[in-house]
């Protein structure tokens, strides 16, 4: 109470100063404004931010803003304050997979459901964020999926073969060998196909010999593993062979051999009888007298369960999928994805096509790549198989690359015998330690065309290259993942709709899914795939399209029709489309896969979502660059005829060092550009993008974003600051929605 009346007192003192004082008035004791508030004071005369908006102008414009689902939906003061400013809200975690779908696949939309319902009872629109992306995934539900399936082994389980029993390694090959005598002689020049299946105690080397008494054709060898090797060679003996001459005499150990086939040309007949020593008579097989080891008909286990595994994609080259398939020619250089061709093809289909030049100085300089999705290491078992001709009759050699050009081994499966007819080449067997490049392992087969001195032009159908795997857990197929993802992308969808219950009409169907690199050079951007991505990211994220390919978006935007409104429109929403680094090519990119996914007649797409996490540069030339690429950008959006909406704007400012300013950094000048710069963006969006392709702008983050947040955080990225009043940048967005 004493300093109540004190103050009080000297209240009463000062009015009296004051009447005293007829020259004096109450104004000569006030303070003057801080300039920042005075500054800021011509904000107050604005409305709300969505008021702006000429409707009649802009009939399909929605005002959107990024959210916190979890702060909109306690309808408190933060709710009110979106709901007076914007027309439409986006979720900016909630409506995403990983947010939804449990460990074991179990989906919890009660986020989602109310949302939705606050959303409604608001009037305001919800924009769906997102159907489909590649982050963000539950991906331990997902691999949980597509998990290795259990399969019985009954390891009692026996079978007949021939079995060589050698007590030591020898200096030289032919030291040990084992001769069959054909019940009738080959023919010069026909081609045959020895196949077999063969196992050996250590991994090792057989020299596969012909022989008419006289001569010898040598070649080729064919290597045997630790477990059931399937072999498969072809060669066109130069002499009417009598004898079939298996060579091992560097090895020591046990070597068997089982199901042995030996077919001409064009004929089903074996030429080895009893080549599954079923029954016990070993007729025809001998050895040299003074070859010291043992042969016979012996029962061995099984073994474990084996299977094959495709290594390639688009097999039959039906597709546009050259993922596994790259050429050099002359005139483009390379390696690079190589041409599919109409009506080339086996029985007309599609095909391969490489074309050599004239007077090459090596075999090598066209090369035809064939490569694995995975690496083989030494001593992985493989069989491989294709079909091939050319337009004028050539003999092409065949070499083992880790990538494609990377050489490593002079041979990997022989020659390919070309003619104008179609043939088919088979081979299997072992990937040889040389082959391999030591512990590096291979990848890639090439084939050398530069084998004419005149130009040629080689095709190629049919290519398929496995690898032998074995154990109690069998891989899924291709097909078996992709169907069993395709029902987990059904739940998924069905789900979103039935929880949204028709009340969301715009979509991100499908997020990011353009890379920024070319791999297969066909002049466009790839889709985004755990094979062009850091290992963090391919272990931290689920790419849709290794599984699924190309057609993952055709497939979600199927099931988001089939289960969502009839009125929804569907967009495919990406970052960097007004980048000035590569000429807004990964814009170029997107709208050619848009129309690359809308040929197949039944897709539509509806719009284009373009992010724009964008920057202010105080350097004038990098500045003056981003701006003209983002009127190319719109530019290039108007021009598809698509909607156009803006779906994550948010902005920075950069000083003339390339230094990020966070927002306790900023001087009212900084503030000032960036306000011109949102009024540029709008403006140039109204300008460029006609009226009915206006499907709106959503600012990412309303409020300047915390110093704690992960998303650009301390930075200056409202048009509120953090307690909500308003910036300068209000007043340019404003601006530039009303068109002043």
């Amino acid at each position: 109470m004493k300093h109540t009346i004190n103050i009080l007192g000297a209240f009463i003192l000062l009015l009296m100063f004051a009447v005293s004082c007829a020259d004096d008035s109450i104004d000569s004791i006030l303070v003057d404004k801080p300039e920042t508030v005075a500054e800021l004071e011509y904000l107050n005369d604005y409305d709300a931010l969505k008021s702006y908006i000429d409707r009649d102008a802009n009939p399909n414009f929605k005002l959107g803003a990024g959210v916190t689902v979890s702060d909109y939906i306690q309808k408190g003061s933060y709710y009110r304050w979106i709901n007076e400013n914007f027309d439409m809200v986006t979720a900016g975690n909630a409506m995403k997979y990983g947010s939804v779908v449990g460990d074991n696949g179990a989906m919890n939309f009660g986020s989602v459901v109310q949302f939705v319902g606050a959303a409604k009872e608001a009037g305001i629109e919800i924009y769906g964020h997102t159907l489909l992306w590649h982050a963000q995934q539950n991906k331990k539900y997902l691999a949980l999926l597509m998990a290795d399936k259990e399969i019985e082994s009954d390891d009692s389980e026996q079978e007949t073969v021939l079995k060589i029993s050698t007590p030591n390694a020898n200096a030289n090959v032919w030291d040990w060998q084992l001769n069959y005598t054909l019940p009738q002689a080959l023919t010069s020049g026909t081609e045959y196909t020895l196949k077999m299946r063969a196992m050996a105690s250590s991994s090792m080397t057989v020299a596969f010999w012909r022989f008419d008494g006289a001569a010898t054709n040598y070649g080729p060898d064919f290597g045997v593993g630790e477990t059931w090797t399937d072999v498969s060679i072809t060669f066109t003996p130069t002499i009417n062979a009598t004898t079939l001459q298996f060579n091992f005499g560097t090895f020591g150990g046990d070597l068997s051999f089982d199901d042995i086939v030996l077919t001409a040309a064009g004929s089903d007949e074996n030429l080895v009888e009893n080549g599954t020593f079923d029954v016990d008579d070993l007729t025809g097989w001998a050895k040299p007298g003074w070859h010291g080891y043992t042969f016979m008909v012996s029962k061995v286990a099984a073994g474990p369960n084996v299977w094959w595994t495709q290594l390639l994609k688009n097999n039959d080259v039906e597709s546009d999928d050259v993922t596994s398939y790259y050429s050099t020619e002359p005139a483009t250089g390379g390696p690079h994805a190589s041409t599919i061709e109409e009506g080339v093809g086996v029985d007309g289909s599609r095909a391969i096509v490489v074309r050599s030049g004239d007077d090459p100085v090596n075999d090598w300089d066209t090369q035809f790549f064939v490569k694995s999705s995975k690496v083989l290491p030494a001593n992985a078992k493989f069989r491989f198989s294709m079909k091939y001709r050319a337009e004028k009759p050539a003999t092409g050699s065949s070499q083992a690359h880790f990538n494609p050009g990377e050489y490593q081994h002079y041979d990997f499966i022989g020659q390919l015998n070309f003619t104008t007819e179609w043939k088919t080449i088979e081979a299997s067997g072992i990937v040889s330690t040389a082959q391999a490049g030591g512990d590096k392992g291979m990848m890639t087969i090439a084939f050398n065309l530069a084998i004419l001195k005149e130009a040629n032009t080689y095709y190629f159908d049919d290519i398929s290259w496995e690898i032998e795997e074995s154990g109690n857990k069998m891989p899924q197929t291709e097909e078996e993942i992709a169907d069993t993802l395709t029902y987990a992308l059904t739940n998924w969808i069905s789900g979103m709709m039935n929880a949204t219950d028709g009340y969301v009409k715009h979509w991100d169907v499908v997020n990011e899914p353009i890379s920024g690199a070319d791999t297969d050079g066909d002049g466009f951007y790839d889709l985004w795939s755990k094979d062009n991505v850091s290992e963090t990211d391919a272990t931290n994220n689920f790419y849709w399209a290794d599984y699924l390919g190309d057609d993952y978006v055709r497939l979600a935007v199927k099931l988001a029709r089939q289960y969502g409104p009839a009125d929804m429109k569907l967009f495919v929403n990406d970052y960097n489309l007004e980048s000035d680094w590569d000429d807004n090519h990964k814009l170029k990119s997107l709208i050619h896969w848009i129309e690359r996914w809308e040929s197949d007649g039944e897709t539509v797409i509806d719009g284009i979502g373009t992010q724009m996490h964008i920057s202010y540069y105080m350097d004038p030339a990098i500045q003056a660059s981003k701006e003209a690429h983002i009127i190319s950008m719109l530019e290039l959006l108007a021009e598809t005829g698509k909607l156009v909406r803006i779906t994550e704007l948010d902005m920075g400012i950069v000083d003339e060092t390339g230094k990020t300013l966070k927002t306790n950094e900023l001087t009212e000048a900084h503030h000032k550009l960036m306000s011109d710069y949102y009024k540029f963006i709008v403006d140039k969006y109204i300008e460029i993008i006609p009226a009915s392709q206006r499907a709106g702008i959503t600012l990412w983050c309303p409020i300047d974003s915390p110093a704690s947040s992960s998303w650009r955080g301390g930075e200056p990225t409202g048009l509120w600051s953090q307690n909500t009043k308003r910036k300068h940048t209000y007043a340019g967005f404003a601006d530039g929605l009303a068109g002043k």
